[in-house]
């Protein structure tokens, strides 16, 4: 019978969990073994107990004891008038009492944590998404109660990320739409000239609001998997050399040096040009912004065994302990920074879309390193065969 699970697991299913869940002899298997033939047992000696006593009950009872062994007359208990005929009744009861109060236990074992689920399942249908349920009854039911509440916990977090979304988007939508508003009212109240420079600060204006949009909507698409690539084998070699070219004339005005350092045996990536350039822009941009006059910032690209990975480094002040997981989240920023706080996160959902990964390492006071990578080995394209393919690098 094939499987019913999904080929991928879950986002919500715990990571302690193995996936898909295990089958057959599972943790813990060896007291069903035992549980059921005990159970069994139960049911037949109480079965045979109580038809052993119907039966004697129906031949009579003698009225005088009767002689048992050599020795004489011997008395057993149950040969004494009106004994015999309570105890089969009272044996049989209190086995039967006691199967009765071993089932009841094992399907109380089952239900409260069912019961358990259920109306924690209400209350999360409700928009409670802080409930957690304990964890307790059997393995499986205490696997799926780890499931629930690591579910739940997924839930909480991103209607929190959802809150916070919604609040720093509307922050940040509220600057530029402020300034729009008081210079056309300025204009048309007669307090500043309907002139091309007036003008032309309401269209930068309208230019940081169409810039804002569409990081958002890039951020989107890549967060949810669903951003086109246009993929096509690419110099990654040529990428970074035109990258650095473009902020040549930016960071020789602030007096840092742009310096390349590439693998002369990279080969050909299957990668999306404009959106790997869009990475690059990002991470040189940022260094850029930090970097003090008469130092200098390095782009690395190097093969690994399975990926091209690539590094960004400036000199800058760094990064503090405090803020480095915060880096890549959305809207998160330095206070002196001019930005809207998405161009990390864009870079490093850009590059998750490709399959790589994006790490940050960094200290007070000695500059950060960005690092992400790129897969390659997939593709199939050596470094011998570099030289067969035209590039692309746009």
């Amino acid at each position: 019978m094939p499987s019913t699970h999904p080929a991928h697991k879950p986002n919500w299913w715990p990571e302690t969990e193995p996936w898909p869940p295990r089958r057959g002899r599972a943790r813990g298997w060896w007291w069903r073994w035992l549980f059921i033939p005990f159970f069994f047992f139960i049911l037949i000696s109480s079965a045979c107990t109580v038809a052993f006593w119907l039966t004697i009950i129906g031949l009579g009872w003698p009225d005088e004891p009767r002689p048992f062994g050599p020795g004489g007359p011997h008395v057993m208990p149950w040969m004494i008038p009106g004994v015999g005929r309570l105890a089969g009744p009272l044996l049989a009861g209190i086995i039967v009492l006691s199967v009765v109060t071993l089932v009841a236990f094992s399907v109380r074992r089952v239900a409260t944590p069912v019961r358990d689920l259920m109306e924690a399942a209400e209350r999360v249908e409700a928009g409670d998404y802080g409930v957690r349920v304990a964890e307790r009854g059997p393995r499986d039911l205490r696997g799926l109660t780890r499931a629930f509440n690591a579910m739940t916990a997924r839930l909480q977090a991103n209607d929190v990320q959802r809150r916070r979304l919604l609040a720093d988007v509307t922050h940040e939508l509220r600057t530029p739409l402020a300034v729009l508003q008081g210079n056309l009212e300025a204009m048309l109240d007669g307090v500043y000239a309907r002139d091309d420079a007036h003008l032309t600060s309401v269209l930068e204006e309208t230019r940081v609001l169409a810039r804002l949009i569409e990081d958002l909507r890039t951020l989107s698409l890549a967060e949810s998997g669903i951003l086109p690539l246009q993929r096509e084998p690419t110099d990654l070699g040529i990428l970074i050399t035109e990258s650095l070219a473009t902020f040549e004339a930016q960071a020789r005005a602030v007096h840092v040096q742009l310096n390349g350092e590439i693998a002369e045996d990279l080969p050909l990536l299957e990668i999306d040009p404009v959106r790997v350039r869009e990475v690059l822009t990002n991470l040189i941009a940022n260094a850029l912004r930090y970097a003090p006059a008469h130092s200098a910032i390095t782009v690395r690209a190097a093969l690994e065994a399975t990926a091209v990975q690539i590094s960004v480094q400036d000199k800058g002040p760094g990064l503090s302990p405090e803020a480095l997981p915060q880096v890549f989240d959305r809207f998160y920023k330095a206070e002196d920074s001019p930005g809207s706080g998405l161009g990390l996160a864009i870079a490093k959902s850009l590059v998750n879309a490709h399959g790589g990964e994006m790490t940050v390492e960094s200290q007070p006071g000695r500059g950060a390193i960005f690092r992400f990578t790129l897969p390659w080995e997939a593709n199939g394209l050596t470094p011998a065969q570099k030289s067969e393919q035209r590039p692309h690098a746009d």
